[in-house]
This record gives C-alpha cells, structure tokens and sequence, in this order.
C-alpha cells in the first residue's frame, strides 16, 4: 500500500476522542485502530512492538549501521480525531487534478469548499485533493501523519541501501484532548529525540506553541420571586456578563494571529442561583501568560468586592510552551529543515496556535518538535488534505533518517 491507500483505509476508522469519559483511551474505536495498527506492522516484520491496555502503541525499524553509534530518531502521530464534529462514516473523495474554483462536498446539503471561504484552496490547483462528504470531519488530523509514518518505515525497510539507525515509531490516543502525552512512556520509546507528524501545510516545521491554561469562573447569586426581588435577588448571570465584558474583547480568538495571545471563552452555564464560565487562555511569552491568569484574579477579586463571596476563581495550567527545550538541541531542528530542502520542500517555521503531544514530551525529556502532515481546515467538514502534501511528508521522514545515519 503507498501513503494515500493507508490514509483512506485509517479514515474509516471512528476515532473520536472525548474527554467525559475519564478514561484512557477516552473512546473503544482508538483501541480497535490501535489494533489493526499493530496488525499492520506485525506484518510489516518491525520489532520491539508494545501495545499497552492505555492504547499507545510503539515500534522499532531496527538501524542497518553497524561500525558506529547512531541516534535514535522517533516519529509519533495520534490515533483520535477531534470532538468538535463526527468521525463516524467518513467519506472521502478524491478530487483529480484541482482546476480551482468551488468543490460541492454536498449537493444535497449544498455544502461546498469555497477558495472564496478558504483561499489556501489556491496553492493546490493541479493537485490531487482529498475531501469529505460535507457530513464529518476527514481525519487527516492526525490519520495523515500515521499513513506518513508507516508508509516511510515500509519504504525504508524495503530499501536497505538507505543507510540509518534505530527508529522508534509511536501512535497515541487522546491528543485531541490533551492528554496523549500523560501515560506516554518516554522511557520505554527510548528515543534521543522525536517529531510528531501532526502539522498542518507543506512546509510547516513547529517548536514553538502556546502556553496554556483553563480557567473556571463561578458566580453564586440569590433568587427570590422576581415581583418582589429589589434588594434581595442577586443575579449570577449578570454579574457574569459582568465579568465578561471587563475582559479586552479583542483578546479573543478571532480577533489574532501569529503569536498573539487571547483569552477564550469556550462554555456558559448559568441561572439565577449560579453561573458557571469556563476559559481556555493562551500566549506564547511565559510572562504574558502568568499576567494573563493574574489579570482573572483581579476581575475576580473586583466581582467579590461589589458582591461579596460571589466569585470562585479555579486555573488549571494545562501545557507549557516548548521552545525553551529545544533551543538547547536546536540540531533536530537543523536536520528537519535540511531534510526538506533535499526534498524539494521549503521550511515554514511557524508559531502552533495550539498545543501539541510534543509539547508535553519535550517537557517529559523528549524533545519533540512538529512536521508538518499536510491537511489543512481541521477539525470540520471542510478539511481537505492534498496526496502531494502527503507524499512529500513521507519523502522528509525518510530523508530525516537519512541524514540522522549520515551524522
């Protein structure tokens, strides 16, 4: 099978992660991929194959040089697909050579990918693009980066006179909900370094990403009989909104870009008696983001005293900004970027508006930047990935193990 036949029959598996279940994996569809994964590379003839009751599933391409030490180099892509829309039944189609313009995902539903909504449609013109149905999500993110790694491992294994050391290769669950690093065993997949296969277009390499932390905001009110409430009802979702609008409205998400930061607000509960706010805050400057959660104690701090007791403020660090543990091993960046151009790829170092498993590696001890896996509008109905964008994701990982062996 080459990259595109992997990548259509991953797919088809539904694989999408919640973060309700407190369990790990958080859904039985990533453990049943898991297993045909394993399947996959039993038959492949790799090594050193684990496949643990939390679904991570590692592997070994053993080294064919034998007269010197070489680094061990891993490659690491996560089984779930996100949450915020449906992985059951996905339907690709393949568009053949992209001649621009509208692509109808959906006539009957008249859903139709637009270079007018999304003008990155553009760069792909002549290209062989896969999209959805209109109905669910691709999976590209991150089933793309499995078939990328697979298909290099097959082709370096059935390639001998590429020369190259160990490679360790890794498949999570649950990044989609930040937690597909929290039972990985770095130990155990005993790599000098790794890169997760779970950017976005052509080019992207990625090691830096946000700070990051939710935040849960409480306000506790009074309801009496609204005829008779003056001085008595205290009206939690009012204050609330209160506390709300006091934030810098254009902070927010759809107002930045790059390495701005923001503050989002992602759910709203609320009565009379009780108002709950939950917030994800994000910057990529580690002294920006502390004042950012001290900024949410001073609002608090402002709400209790116009009401007091009101407000209950909880903030959760949720993952750290990587780059301060990669600059000291800037190599593995050096090498990322070499293996493009050798593969005719131009390097895009980029900011991850986001987070990343390589994040929390990186801080666990394995430095883990991000390549990118070639899809691009995550996450909806409107993912696409182009099969040259794959195709050269494969080419870089084999590059990259090259070049490692040549060190």
């Amino acid at each position: 099978m080459n990259v595109t036949d992997r990548f259509l029959q991953y797919v088809k598996f539904d694989t999408q992660s919640d973060e309700l279940t407190n369990m790990t994996p958080s859904t039985p569809g990533q453990m049943i991929f898991a297993r045909h994964l394993e399947n996959e590379l039993r038959q492949l003839g790799l090594t050193e194959i684990t496949f643990d009751d939390n679904g991570y599933l590692m592997a070994t391409l053993p080294g064919n040089i034998t007269d010197r030490h070489v680094p061990t180099v891993g490659f690491i892509a996560h089984l779930d697909t996100s949450p915020d829309m449906s992985g059951r039944h996905v339907n690709p189609r393949i568009v053949e050579k992209y001649a621009g313009g509208n692509i109808e995902l959906n006539a009957d539903d008249n859903i139709v990918l637009s270079p007018d909504e999304f003008p990155e449609l553009l760069n792909y013109v002549g290209q062989d693009l896969i999209v959805t149905d209109g109905r669910t999500l691709l999976g590209a993110d991150d089933k793309a980066g499995i078939a990328e790694i697979i298909s290099a491992v097959d082709y370096l294994k059935n390639h001998p006179e590429i020369k190259h050391g160990k490679i360790r290769i890794a498949f999570n669950p649950d990044e989609e909900i930040g937690q597909g690093a929290h039972k990985f065993d770095v130990e155990l997949f005993g790599a000098d370094w790794a890169y997760t296969m779970d950017g976005g277009e052509l080019g992207e390499l990625e090691f830096e990403n946000f700070n990051a932390a939710v935040a849960k905001v409480t306000f506790k009110g009074r309801n009496v009989h609204p005829g008779y409430a003056k001085h008595k009802m205290i009206n939690s979702m009012r204050i609330a909104n209160q506390f709300v609008i006091m934030l810098p409205r254009w902070e927010t998400p759809e107002h930045t870009e790059d390495y701005e930061g923001f503050y989002h607000l992602v759910g709203m509960e609320g009565s009379v008696e009780q108002t709950v706010l939950t917030y994800i805050i994000r910057d990529h400057d580690r002294d920006r983001f502390e004042r950012r959660k001290k900024e949410f104690e001073h609002l608090a701090r402002k709400i209790n005293h116009e009401f007091p007791d009101c407000c209950t403020l909880e903030i959760k660090d949720q993952y750290y900004n990587m780059r301060e543990k990669i600059e000291p091993v800037m190599h593995i960046i050096d090498i990322a970027e070499e293996a493009m151009r050798q593969e005719g790829v131009t390097p895009r170092v980029v900011p991850i508006r986001g987070g990343t498993d390589g994040a929390q590696l990186s801080f666990k001890g394995l430095p883990c930047p991000n390549i990118f896996a070639g899809g691009l509008n995550f996450h909806g109905r409107y993912e696409f990935v182009p099969i040259p964008s794959m195709e050269k994701a494969e080419r870089v990982i084999v590059r990259i193990a090259q070049i490692v062996g040549q060190s």
